[in-house]
């Protein structure tokens, strides 16, 4: 059973640190944990590794077309590699939640989240398993919303924000080892 698991985030050196960018960071960090190496793919727009659990290929992916348009690469890519949406896995920020926190998911809305929007739109539907990772909201009269996700993590949050990634690379992990995703959400949230 193939399976895709896909970390939001926007590219280029400029948003690499950003809040924005934590789903891009939990792939990276399972991608070394697999020995699993990125290479560009210019036709689907995305950063493209994988690597075999239990005989199963698991494709790791970051779009390469910014958040908005996260849709476009992952709705292709599911198509080219014939996976089914239930065995599509999305990483990706939460203002909702406080930092560090991990709330996994089998379906849902967008929540406000522009590119988890588009990749419900690309899809058709919005059932597909979800890593949220809390990145907390800007204090009351702060900075706006767009600034604050595009900012990357103080000092003091980075080892926060750094237990919830590990997490979430765990959960990812057992994902492809194909542990039962209800299973995983009892365990995680």
């Amino acid at each position: 059973m193939v399976k895709m698991i896909v970390g939001l985030g926007n590219p280029g050196k400029k948003y690499a640190q950003t809040k924005h960018n934590i789903g891009f960071m939990v792939v990276d960090e399972l991608a070394k944990l697999k020995a699993a190496s990125f290479q560009h793919d210019k036709l689907f727009q995305a950063e493209v590794a994988s690597f075999f659990e239990g005989g199963e290929k698991i494709y790791l992916i970051k779009p390469a077309t910014f958040m908005n348009l996260s849709g476009k690469a992952v709705g292709a890519l599911l198509t080219y590699f014939n996976i089914p949406k239930e065995n599509l896995l999305v990483i990706y920020d939460d203002l909702d939640s406080e930092l560090g926190r991990v709330r996994l998911r089998q379906q849902g809305s967008a929540g406000g989240h522009n590119g988890v929007k588009d990749i419900i739109t690309h899809l058709g539907g919005n059932v597909f398993k979800r890593i949220k990772l809390g990145i907390g909201r800007p204090s009351q009269g702060g900075q706006p919303v767009v600034d604050y996700v595009l900012a990357p993590f103080s000092k003091q949050d980075t080892a926060i924000i750094q237990t919830g990634i590990e997490k979430a690379v765990q959960a990812c992990a057992l994902y492809a080892e194909n542990v039962a995703f209800v299973d995983l959400m009892n365990r995680y949230n």
